[in-house]
């Protein structure tokens, strides 16, 4: 399988930095950052940042916990990229019990500022770059680990991600089914209308169990926030590939089972939050179905040639993806960018 070239992202435009007498810092909503940025574009900064981090031209603090009893957490995901011109941080609060209360279970802030100086440049809503970033990040895997034919997208979860991960998937490869199974009927019924209207040449069909969302598939990604698995190895055919995606930052929380990991090649994002944070690689360590050894391939190796994509056409992977705070600030600049061009935002002068 030849690998796909590296599509290098565009660089910051300096005017738009915050330097003495420079732009005010903006204060961005969700509704400010909707529809400011294309799937495509996401996907190619998202893709680059991966880059920078196996070259060194970013860096990624370790992924800490702060937490004053087991369900409420709150995580500072911390980076600075030198292509971005910005170190950022995402505060991230996982919450589950605010399901109970009718809240997402997740909340986040992210504040960004100059690489440089250390100015202000933007506070935004972390809930849409989050799923942005998080579903371009199964796309980079996708393109680089899935067979080049993959036709058939199967998705375990249709609510907050899913939508961006069939338009983020379908940046990469030339989908014409997507294959979903949930709980929810409400939910089953939005997705499909959401599909339909962003993506009218897709069809988007429910079945009924998660075992037909993955059998039937070329990708998969599975996106709910478990604690148990909902996806199987058992189930897993050659030339398979998936996205673990869903299950928040928890060594005990996991969407697939050992059996799944230890039958597919494992890919993480980061190595160092992958055996801190994710259940799905853990867990499957402690019942001895893999070893810390299997998860130490990281994404930005494959991305940057230091290491191969897919091997064969009947080769699973996997790709074990907990979340770094680099995407967010990768993505954070596209979205201050296009955001300032498209005149959005609020100007607020922090330092007044």
């Amino acid at each position: 399988m030849t690998a796909p070239a590296l599509r290098p992202a565009a660089r910051p435009s300096p005017t738009v930095r915050p330097t003495p007498g420079g732009p005010v810092p903006l204060v961005l909503t969700r509704t400010d950052l909707t529809g400011l940025v294309a799937p495509a574009d996401v996907v190619a900064v998202v893709e680059q940042a991966f880059a920078d981090l196996a070259d060194g031209t970013a860096a990624q603090a370790p992924l800490s916990v702060a937490a004053v009893d087991d369900d409420v957490h709150f995580l500072p995901m911390t980076a600075v990229s030198r292509r971005a011109g910005l170190g950022g941080s995402k505060l991230l609060a996982d919450i589950p019990r605010n399901r109970d209360r009718g809240l997402p279970a997740q909340r986040s802030v992210l504040v960004l500022s100059d690489a440089d100086d250390g100015a202000p440049v933007a506070i935004l809503d972390g809930g849409l770059p989050t799923r942005l970033r998080t579903a371009a990040a199964s796309a980079v895997a996708t393109r680089w680990l899935a067979p080049d034919d993959a036709r058939v997208l199967g998705l375990v979860g249709a609510g907050g991600l899913a939508l961006e991960h069939v338009s983020a998937i379908a940046a990469v490869r030339p989908l014409e089914q997507v294959l979903f199974w949930t709980r929810s009927d409400g939910t089953a019924a939005a997705f499909v209308e959401q599909v339909a209207a962003r993506h009218p040449e897709l069809k988007a069909a429910r079945v009924d169990t998660s075992a037909a969302a993955v059998g039937a598939a070329d990708v998969v990604a599975t996106l709910t926030p478990s604690r148990e698995p909902v996806v199987l190895g058992e189930w897993f055919h050659p030339g398979l590939h998936v996205n673990v995606v869903g299950a928040p930052p928890r060594p005990d929380h996991r969407e697939v089972d050992g059996e799944a990991m230890r039958r597919s090649r494992i890919v993480v994002d980061s190595v160092a939050t992958a055996l801190h944070e994710s259940g799905d690689a853990l867990l499957a360590i402690a019942e001895g179905a893999v070893t810390a050894d299997d998860c130490r391939l990281e994404l930005g190796d494959v991305v940057t040639g230091r290491a191969a994509g897919r091997r064969s056409a009947d080769e699973v992977t996997l790709f074990d993806s907990v979340g770094l705070g680099l995407l967010d600030v990768a993505i954070g600049r596209l979205l201050v960018d296009a955001a300032r061009a498209a005149g959005r935002g609020l100007a607020v002068d922090l330092s007044a």
